[in-house]
């Protein structure tokens, strides 16, 4: 379950700690890059680095947990050197198209030259605690992480409640709004959003008090993948409409428990298109799909340019959002994948897209 660095202390019979386990995945990546760029939209690209790095640029003491150069920093990385890496990708976008020229970014001598690489395995310790019953996690390579999707979901939706659209999509409890996430956080014990489960939310608490105002109403299945996808794109008779998570109720993501079991519940906001990670809704990355990637802001840090790649093709994406499902998780990413109604959607188009790819993070040379 550990890399051929990490097996070596067992075979001399000495302990293996946590911390020296973690540095042996991760190394300086000098390797020719052959092989071939996926198709992607550098515009996009650009568009969520120049986001990532404004965010970044509000300064650590904004956000200390993503604001950061976070395990890089082992390598002598630091912020300044993430922020340029993303000012770069933004510089060559802008420059190929004043020139009229096919992307540099399409081109794998390009990237070898221009940046350094560090290469990323997976924490196997760490997925071997949540594999029972799981092939993706058992079955993740000692050189390759597991890189599930997600999606910005499509639903429709109605102003008014009905029998086939019961349950409300909710803006933030009145008793929140026009308070910072710093001061409802210190009003935790009395304010209406950590009172209630998801479960309990659903009964019509909410609306039986006036403690919140609807947003819009869907089907129970369209409210589970709203909640648990963060984004939805909802049709409605006035025309589509984005709405993106605002603030949860304390409940952490539960790994193993079904969506319709989780206790998490999320209120919503309206918003002008997707957003990624914000520590709250006021200040949000805009997103784009194939170019954006979540995972462990904590462990990494926002806005790194990651490269993924299998079977000599490679893909870049910024590290732009997160989720519960990545809390002290080094063996996976979740990858942006465009537009779906549900995830028999998204499936049927990435049913050939693989499961497992090399990681490194990418730092302008």
């Amino acid at each position: 379950m550990m890399n051929k660095l990490a097996v070596l202390p067992l075979l001399l019979g000495l302990a293996t700690s946590p911390v020296l386990a973690d540095k042996n995945l991760y190394s300086i990546d000098k390797q020719p890059l052959n092989g071939v760029m996926a198709k992607q939209s550098a515009a996009d690209l650009c568009a969520v680095a120049k986001g990532s790095e404004n965010y970044l640029s509000k300064g650590k003491k904004y956000d200390p947990m993503a604001i950061k150069a976070g395990v890089l920093s082992r390598f002598g990385v630091d912020l300044a050197q993430v922020k340029a890496t993303l000012k770069f990708v933004c510089q060559v976008q802008q420059a190929d198209v004043k020139a009229g020229r096919k992307s540099r970014l399409a081109d794998p001598a390009f990237i070898r030259k221009h940046f350094k690489m560090i290469r990323w395995r997976p924490d196997k310790q760490q997925s071997a605690k949540f594999e029972k019953g799981k092939p993706l996690l058992k079955n993740i390579p000692n050189d390759q992480i597991l890189l599930t999707k997600y999606y910005i979901k499509l639903a429709t939706g109605s102003n008014i409640k009905s029998p086939n659209m019961p349950h409300a999509l909710y803006s933030l409890p009145f008793d929140e709004q026009g308070l910072s996430l710093e001061q409802a956080d210190a009003k935790k014990d009395s304010i209406v959003r950590y009172r209630f489960t998801k479960q309990q939310v659903l009964t019509g608490v909410l609306d039986k008090n006036k403690w919140a105002e609807p947003l819009l109403w869907l089907s129970r299945d369209d409210l589970e993948d709203t909640l648990m996808q963060g984004t939805v794109k909802i049709d409605t008779f006035d025309g589509a409409r984005f709405f993106n998570v605002h603030r949860n109720n304390g409940i952490g993501y539960k790994r193993g428990l079904k969506k319709r079991e989780q206790k998490r519940y999320w209120y919503f906001k309206e918003t002008m298109g997707p957003l990624g990670y914000g520590k709250d809704a006021g200040y949000k990355i805009p997103i784009h799909s194939m170019v954006t990637v979540a995972g462990d802001l904590k462990h990494w840090g926002l806005g790194k340019l990651v490269m993924l790649s299998n079977n000599g093709e490679h893909r870049l994406a910024v590290l732009a959002d997160t989720g519960g499902a990545f809390e002290n998780n080094h063996y996976q990413l979740d990858y942006l994948g465009g537009y779906f109604k549900n995830w028999k959607d998204y499936v049927n188009t990435y049913r050939s897209f693989p499961d497992y790819f090399e990681a490194r993070f990418l730092i302008v040379r």
